[in-house]
Formats: C-alpha cells, structure tokens, sequence
C-alpha cells in the first residue's frame, strides 16, 4: 500500500510488539477497500506512555489510537471522556480525538468476544460462566457477558483486589447478574474464558485445571500469538468447543471502524483479506 501526504495513522500502542495482530487485519482491509489509513505498531513501555498518548495526538494525521497491553487500565485516567463500557470494565483500548480537541476512550474487547461467542452459536443468557484474569481485558468481557444477560458469573484473579472490584463496578451496574467468586476450577460452567497472558511465552503453567473442564463447556481465549493455544488443544481434547484469540479481534474491528469514523466492513470479509503470521 501507498503511503503519502494524505495517509491517516491509526497508532498501536503496546509493549511489547511482536504478538500484534491488529495491523495484519487493519492494512490488508484498508488496502483492499482503497481507504488511505494504516495502523503503526508502537512500542511504548508504561513509564513512558503518557507523554507518548499526549503527544501523539498533537499529529493532524493522527486518527486515532489502538490500546492494548499493558496500558488499558492506565489510558483511562488520561482521557476526557469515555464510554459506559470503559467505567465498568475499568479499561479502555480505542482512543480519538473529537471535535473540540478531546481525547474519548472506548472499549470493544467484550464486545467481539460475545460476538464471536454468538456467531458459534453459544447462548450467553443464563449462561454460568468463569472469568480467570480480571484485568483489561478479562473486566471487559466480563462486562459484555453481563450486558448480554449471563446468569452467573464467577471472576477469580490472582490479585484478590482486583476481582472484588471488578465485582463491585458489575453489581452496580448489572445488579440482576449474579457476581460470585471464582477459583481456577472450571467444573460445573458453560463457557470459561483465559482472560490472562498465560499462553502468550513457551513454557508457561495453563491458567486452569483442564481435568476439570465439563466436556461439553465452550472455552474462550485471548491470547493471541498462536491461533491454538496450549489451552485450547487441551480442551478440544476434552471435547470442549473453543474460541481462539484472534476471533476476537475480527470480531471488534467492525465497532473500531466506526468509532475512527472509517468504511465499515464484516469480520468474513476481514478474515478473507488479513495476513496473519504467528
């Protein structure tokens, strides 16, 4: 793709860089569909991310910024204004700039996850389901699984703090969701969700004990360096249904193109076009 003058920067920013995926999605689309964007990955450690976000968004070219980790909960405080679903989750991975010059964050990570979920045709409504990692992104599917009327939900995190407040931002908002404490025994729930980085490096634990897991239970990841997950092998081996990382992904961008007040398209139509490499 041409780069020129009138090219319109999507920032990613992130640390560290070499899991992204975004960019193998974004640029592919946007070549095919002869929009004159492009998404940059930029590696921002977090001692230095706010002075980066400040002044990344004095660049007129700049439309907007993609957030992942290990700055989704901390990009929040520097925005002006930001979406319902960015104070329950407590995250926030898309940023703009509105017409007054305001940064304005929202987040979509919950939102392709159920997507997704509901595509294979798993019913999330009255659904008992586990959260493992209350993180960003664990918070913000936490979040959409109570949008979309889960029965129960069970959130463990090991940081204790962490899943009590999630569950303290759940139940006043979606106080007919019933909020209870997980551990990283998976018997007993329809859908159990791997919400941590583990997965992301060679030799790391499962972030669960797959013996455990009901076999007809659907299985969601978010770890996406490897489209089948040390995770999810073993759960397919257990009979589960499963839900790869970067379904996610295809599944949000839709939401992010519209936010960036770009062409719209389909997850089909982006899974046809993309490059991935893993």
């Amino acid at each position: 793709m041409l780069i020129d003058g009138r090219t319109e920067v999507i920032a990613h920013l992130g640390w560290p860089t070499h899991a992204f995926k975004a960019p193998m999605i974004y640029n592919p689309y946007f070549e095919s569909a002869g929009i004159n964007a492009v998404v940059v990955p930029m590696g921002c450690k977090p001692e230095n991310f706010a002075a980066l976000l400040k002044s990344l968004f004095t660049a007129e070219n700049v439309r907007g910024a993609l957030v992942t980790m290990p700055h989704k909960v901390s990009v929040v405080g520097l925005m002006d204004k930001v979406s319902p679903a960015v104070k329950v989750a407590g995250s926030c991975n898309a940023v703009r700039r509105d017409g007054d010059g305001r940064l304005v964050g929202d987040m979509f990570d919950g939102e392709g996850f159920v997507r997704g979920l509901s595509r294979k045709g798993f019913r999330v409504q009255g659904a008992r389901a586990l959260v493992i990692g209350c993180g960003g992104v664990g918070s913000a599917i936490a979040a959409s699984l109570a949008q979309a009327g889960v029965g129960e939900l069970a959130l463990h995190d090991t940081q204790e703090r962490s899943a009590e407040s999630l569950a303290q931002r759940l139940k006043m908002t979606y106080p007919a969701t019933s909020v209870v404490p997980g551990s990283t025994d998976p018997a007993g729930f329809s859908l159990v969700v791997n919400a941590t980085p583990l997965g992301m490096n060679p030799g790391d634990p499962l972030p669960l004990d797959v013996n455990r897991l009901d076999p007809d239970a659907f299985v969601g990841e978010v770890v996406m360096k490897s489209e089948l997950t040390p995770l999810l092998a073993a759960a397919r081996q257990r009979g589960c249904a499963v839900q790869v990382g970067a379904d996610m992904l295809f599944e949000m961008i839709p939401a992010y193109l519209e936010f960036f007040g770009l062409p719209g398209t389909t997850a089909e139509h982006l899974r046809s076009v993309a490059r991935l490499q893993y």
